[in-house]
Formats: C-alpha cells, sequence, structure tokens
C-alpha cells in the first residue's frame, strides 16, 4: 500500500527546509540532501531506534522514488549512540563537521537530544528530534524541532483520568533520564489544575533492577495512585515489583512504554496498568470515521512490507 500524501508531504517539506539551509553553504543545486541520523539502534532504547531507524529509509526510498523533494534525492547518514548522550555528542560532531549533512535527524531520547542542541544551534543545521520530552522545543530553538506528541500531553490525559475517578493524593516514581526528569516537571505544574496533590516522590535509575524499596514507601504512605515516568526496562521493572507487593493503588504509565515490547516483558503484571498511548497501537480498533486510521493503516502496511514486521509505535 503506498503511503498517503499527507505523512510524504510532511516530511518532504521538513526536508525542503534543509534545502534552503544548504544553499548557503554552496551546496550544488543537484546534489542530494543529505541527512545525518544519530539513533539508539541499540542499548535500553533500541525498542524505538531500531523501528525509527527503518522508518526513516522507508521514507527516504518513497520519496527518492516519487522525484525527491525539489529535484533532489536524498541520501542517509546514520549512526547508532546506544542511548549514549556523549556518544551522540562525537556522532553529531561528525556529521555536521566531517559527513557535512544538510539535516539532522535523531535524539531516539531526550538526554541525547538535548546534549547536543547546543552544537546543533551553533551550526545553524535543521533538527528535528525525534524525543518526548518538551523541554526539546520549550524554550522555543530557531534549528530546532520535534516530531512525537510531548509528556506535557500525555501526563495530561493520565491526571485528566486520575480527576474522573476522583483521586487527589499522588505518588510519583520517576527515572533519572531526560524523558523522566521532563516528566515530572511538567507533573509537577499540572498538579494543581487537576485538583492532585504529590504525597510522595521516589525515584530511580535507568539500569535499575529493582524497585520495592521505593515502592514500599509509597505503599505506606497516603497515596492513593502512582504515576511512572520512565522509558524502557525500567517502568516493566517498577511493574512487575508492583504487582509483587500486592499494591492496589492504580499505575499509571506514561507514552513513552506504549509499546508491544512493554507488554511483553509486563506478562501479567500489566494487567489494569493504566496508559496513555498514540493511536498506532490500537489503530485496528480505532473506528473508519478516525482521521488518523487511513494514514496510520498506510504506514503500518508500507512498514510490513518492506521489513516482514509491524511498526513499533514510535517508529
Amino acid at each position: 500500500m503506498p503511503i498517503t500524501l499527507s505523512r510524504r508531504n510532511w516530511i518532504a517539506s521538513a526536508l525542503a527546509t534543509a534545502v534552503f539551509a544548504a544553499a548557503g553553504r554552496a551546496a550544488k543545486a543537484d546534489a542530494p540532501i543529505k541527512i545525518g541520523a544519530f539513533l539508539s539502534i541499540t542499548g535500553p532504547a533500541a525498542f524505538l531506534g531500531d523501528p525509527e531507524l527503518k522508518t526513516l529509509q522507508l521514507f527516504i526510498d518513497h520519496i527518492n522514488a516519487k522525484g525527491g523533494v525539489l529535484g533532489r534525492s536524498l541520501s542517509l547518514v546514520s549512526y547508532d549512540d546506544g542511548g549514549d548522550a556523549a556518544k551522540a555528542n562525537g556522532f553529531v560532531k561528525r556529521l555536521i563537521e566531517s559527513d557535512g549533512v544538510d539535516v539532522l535527524i535523531g535524539g531516539t531520547t531526550t538526554g541525547t537530544t538535548m546534549a547536543v542542541v547546543p552544537m546543533i544551534e551553533r551550526a545553524e543545521i535543521p533538527f528535528i528530534s525525534l524525543a518526548g520530552g518538551i523541554v526539546v522545543v520549550e524554550p522555543v530553538k530557531k534549528w530546532v524541532f520535534k516530531t512525537p506528541g510531548s509528556d506535557r500531553f500525555s501526563i495530561a490525559r493520565i491526571f485528566d483520568d486520575m480527576k474522573k475517578r476522583g483521586i487527589t493524593k499522588l505518588a510519583l516514581l520517576t527515572e533519572t533520564s531526560g524523558l523522566g526528569q521532563s516528566s515530572k516537571a511538567e507533573a509537577t505544574k499540572l498538579v494543581g489544575q487537576y485538583g492532585l496533590t504529590i504525597v510522595a516522590d521516589e525515584a530511580y535509575g535507568p539500569k535499575d533492577i529493582d524497585t520495592t524499596a521505593q515502592l514500599t514507601r509509597i505503599r505506606n504512605s497516603n497515596a492513593e495512585a502512582v504515576a511512572v515516568f520512565g522509558f524502557g526496562q525500567g517502568p516493566a521493572i517498577v511493574t512487575k515489583n508492583y504487582a509483587q507487593l500486592g499494591l492496589k493503588q492504580p499505575l499509571y504509565q506514561t507514552h513513552g512504554v506504549a509499546a508491544k515490547e512493554f507488554i511483553a516483558l509486563v506478562g501479567s503484571a500489566g494487567e489494569g496498568v493504566r496508559l496513555s498511548s498514540p493511536a498506532l497501537i490500537v489503530v485496528d480498533d480505532l473506528p473508519a470515521s478516525d482521521p488518523q486510521k487511513a494514514v496510520l493503516v498506510a504506514y503500518r502496511d508500507a512498514y510490513k512490507a518492506k521489513y516482514g514486521e509491524d511498526p513499533a509505535t514510535f517508529g
């Protein structure tokens, strides 16, 4: 199935920005637009980075088959930062100074994205981030953009659900990652709007393998619900520990875990977990009248035709 024009044209428009930026660096009119990508193909965010790279190549091939952007084909140079901010910095430096890219795409995580923003702003190269933290684009940065929904919107949906359920006392369990810290900052700003009070505030590291101590302290508080801010394996460990301890309060997760991989990791411990999610993960359940459905089905089918597997939620 062909990719819908709305999605293809959005990407083409974003890349067209790079053409004009490249013109200032004396690029040849018929030279390919060189895209530089730094993604977490391995490491804790691989469930995001691998499908991101595959999606990027899918659209590059599709756009080139349609004649490119403003008559210029697209080429890709990509590196795997493994979710490491220092590696991301090194690769972005290489992409700018050695590879001579016209536009940068990447930053699978908020942490790797924010680590490279100062360098990119100095270089004045258009940068499209794939990270979820609102801090990527606030305050506004001239050369920095992002595609996924932000943690602010995800948390607002979670808090709205809590309000409808009469929950007023909240416990936070936050990952010490870029996304975790950005989400906590947004949650702290929003709680008052939803009649919530934070009565417990705990943290865990991305590489922690047990969170029972933090959850035990939360159990001993008067929290009526628990919100976990993180992505990858950490929230899955929290969910399993939560079930093992027999906690009864509602457990909320953000869009950072809205993936089939999370469901597979937590197994039966995930029963009853509530989370906000983009629509792709439930695309088959959307009504035909939903404006997102046709776009998402076309993308899913094109991805599956090329790679023989379904795309991840944030591909």
